[in-house]
């Protein structure tokens, strides 16, 4: 049995969505929080919602960190770390001072360096530290610190030793030597004042440690078979730290165990569930976006990535999970895709979340209802001020339906906790940076916005402004092209701006040659000196010449595919046909007369090559009326649907009769096409009517 190439390729597929279905999976129970055993969620002034609790063995009531944190600090505080007290830096000190002035100080008396050896003597019997340690523990002046001197160890008030800076300074606080201060300083005797008290690192941390060890983890304990809360009772500060402990201890029991847990059993089994009723609302539903690579992993990136850090926050413990901004991911798949792709996919990012924070249900219920509004605040993003708009009304929402909970559960609104309030707050900030993400997403995953289709519609920069200064005459078709292709998208419901915005771009090839179009040119018309088959290559090549330009712009492949399509596998009839006049006696090759295609494969693309090519025919009409316009337009694209322009884009019949009838209406719009008026009949004498000639004056424009 021989296997053809398209079943290859759909297995291949169909195996790499797999692959990217268990791989979303497995990353997201391997970041799930471990909890062994029962996992309870609970909070201060929250309601148990379960049954009542007894302990089952004895565990010890574990303080908060907060509390073991405040225990450090005081000991800390009123530690006193260990100084050495080194006599041999003053022996050294004083001697080489001695030596250095034995003539004694120039210009003053000999005695002057006894006076100052005798304050420097003081000065290190005080005690002299380096500036650094003494800074830092000079900031209390109640600090004590431990002095070492031999075998003896004295608590010493920091404000009672020097640094070198204080002792050099002190050193002049005499009566005798302070009004020689500025000469005694130039003989620079900070040179001799070291420090003498040095600090002994390793009793100072044995001590601290034996201090800081001593203080117990505990505050009590729960003994087995004790009561610890009721439902329906208020989880009080002890009773949440008593909770919180089981839970600590049941982890510590249970730390050796390496076998697979009913708990990630029931997380891989919850997750799958989820995942797989996405994958197959996409199969069923979303065929579309199921069968193309970018579109799929863009939306298995969202309900991963989302579940991840949630999962981080939960284990380390870190800010609140209400800060993240859940509703980028209903924004990204309502702009890139559709309401309903984005709706199922939030939900199924909020149901993931919620298997790894604590209260799912005011959690689901709050991200559910913001999701919701930001589908419905953005329903087509055109502006940067529309990001703002959905910020605020998410952050509104939030709170709103928070205090709609809040409101539920308790009747006093004095009592109720305001601190989730700024959370919300917070997260609406965050969503701010959909902005700018949107805009990695397009590159990241080859997507095109509406606010990334506006900008490049501005006709006064970049690729359009070249085209209007170059082929003023293409320009002008290309605006007329957009303006029809983007009423008829309106008409059936395709993307208007999409379409319009793949008109203006459509022809930007012709710019490597204008003249040697028609819409260019100016009396002169150049394919009366070039053969046929050298017209048809320069007409065909305007496509590839567009596509250069395209990626030497750097334009979405959206935009290329226009341009490709905008004639599809089409034959530059004109050149053909003279061809064949030519030389009756042959047969034509069509090859070289034939553009590279591939034919449209979308609905836009569809709608772009009919009103391309009405536009361009339409120029040519000898008399335009209502008949020669309904003719034309219903030939062309008749053709083309004989042809088969159409068979690889899903456009209906009645999608294409629509356009028709759209075209017709605007080219006779367009050229002034009037109704026929009617004769006014009039009685003769005999009471017969007689048809009676009116006289109209009815103006044509054409182009």
């Amino acid at each position: 049995m021989k296997f053809k190439a398209s079943d290859n390729h759909y297995w291949r597929n169909l195996l790499t969505r797999i692959a990217l279905v268990v791989l979303t999976i497995l990353l997201i129970v391997w970041f799930l929080p471990r909890n062994e055993g029962p996992s309870f969620r609970y909070d201060i002034n929250k309601p148990w919602m379960y049954g009542s609790f007894i302990a089952k063995f004895d565990f010890p009531i574990y303080k908060t960190d907060e509390t073991i944190k405040a225990q450090q600090d005081s000991l800390l505080k009123a530690f006193q770390p260990y100084y050495n007290y080194d006599l041999k830096v003053e022996t050294e000190q004083l001697n080489k001072l001695r030596q250095d002035f034995k003539e004694g100080f120039p210009g003053l008396p000999k005695e002057y360096v006894s006076l100052v050896i005798t304050r420097l003597h003081r000065l290190y019997q005080a005690g002299i530290m380096s500036a650094p340690e003494y800074g830092a523990l000079a900031k209390d002046s109640s600090n004590m610190i431990r002095v070492v001197n031999g075998k003896e160890a004295q608590s010493l008030q920091i404000k009672f030793a020097y640094s070198t800076l204080t002792a050099y300074n002190m050193l002049f606080d005499d009566e005798r030597l302070s009004p020689l201060k500025a000469v005694l300083q130039k003989f620079n005797l900070n040179e001799y004042i070291e420090p003498n008290l040095l600090y002994d690192k390793e009793r100072s941390e044995t001590e601290l440690n034996d201090l800081l060890s001593g203080i117990s983890p505990a505050s009590g304990m729960v003994l087995s078979g004790q009561k610890i809360i009721d439902r329906g009772e208020i989880v009080d500060e002890h009773t949440y730290r008593v909770l919180s402990s089981f839970e600590r201890e049941l982890q510590r029991r249970n730390a050796a165990t390496t076998e697979i847990t009913s708990t990630v059993i029931g997380q891989l089994l919850y997750v799958a569930i989820m995942v797989l009723l996405f994958s197959f609302y996409l199969w069923l539903f979303r065929r579309d976006y199921f069968n193309k690579p970018r579109s799929i992993t863009m939306l298995y990136a969202m309900i991963t990535i989302f579940p991840i850090i949630v999962s981080i926050m939960m284990s380390h413990n870190f800010f609140s999970v209400y800060i993240l901004p859940f509703a980028m991911v209903p924004i990204f798949a309502r702009v890139f895709m559709d309401s309903r792709t984005a709706f199922i996919t939030h939900v199924t990012m909020i149901l993931i979340c919620a298997a790894a924070v604590k209260y799912q249900y005011e959690f689901i219920i709050v991200q559910i209802v913001a999701g919701l509004v930001a589908i419905y605040s953005l329903r087509e993003l055109s502006q940067r001020a529309q990001v703002i708009k959905t910020a605020l009304f998410v952050t509104l929402a939030s709170c709103s339906i928070y205090f709609a909970l809040q409101l539920m559960q308790s009747n006093d609104i004095t009592k109720l906790d305001h601190s989730m309030y700024y959370h919300f707050v917070v997260n609406g900030v965050l969503l701010l940076l959909a902005y700018p993400l949107m805009y990695l997403i397009e590159k990241l995953f080859g997507f095109t916005s509406n606010v990334t289709l506006f900008e490049l519609s501005n006709t006064n920069k970049g690729v359009l402004r070249d085209l209007s200064e170059v082929a003023p005459g293409t320009f002008q078709h290309s605006i007329t092209v957009g303006n029809l292709a983007a009423e008829i998208a309106n008409k059936i419901g395709a993307n208007s701006l999409l379409v319009r915005t793949g008109a203006l771009y459509h022809d930007i090839g012709k710019m490597a040659n204008p003249v040697f179009f028609t819409e260019n040119q100016a009396g002169v018309n150049p394919h009366e000196a070039l053969t046929s088959l050298e017209s048809a290559r320069i007409i065909i090549g305007h496509v590839m010449e567009g596509v250069k330009i395209a990626e030497k712009n750097n334009l979405p492949t959206v935009i290329k595919n226009f341009i490709l399509t905008h004639h599809g596998r089409g034959l530059a009839k004109y050149f053909y046909v003279k061809e064949q006049n030519e030389h009756p006696n042959e047969i034509i090759d069509k090859t070289p007369f034939m553009y590279p295609g591939p034919n449209p494969f979308t609905r836009e693309q569809a709608i772009l090559m009919m009103a391309d090519t009405v536009e361009a025919a339409s120029r040519s009409l000898p008399d335009y009326t209502e008949e020669s316009i309904s003719n034309l337009v219903n030939k062309l694209i008749d053709g083309q649907v004989t042809d088969g322009y159409y068979k690889e884009c899903p456009i209906t019949f009645l999608d294409i009769d629509q356009s028709k009838k759209v075209l017709i209406e605007r080219l006779m719009s367009i050229y002034h096409t009037r109704i026929q008026y009617p004769e006014l009949k009039k009685k003769n004498e005999a009471g017969k009517e007689t048809p009676r000639k009116e006289h109209y004056y009815q103006e044509k424009s054409r182009k």
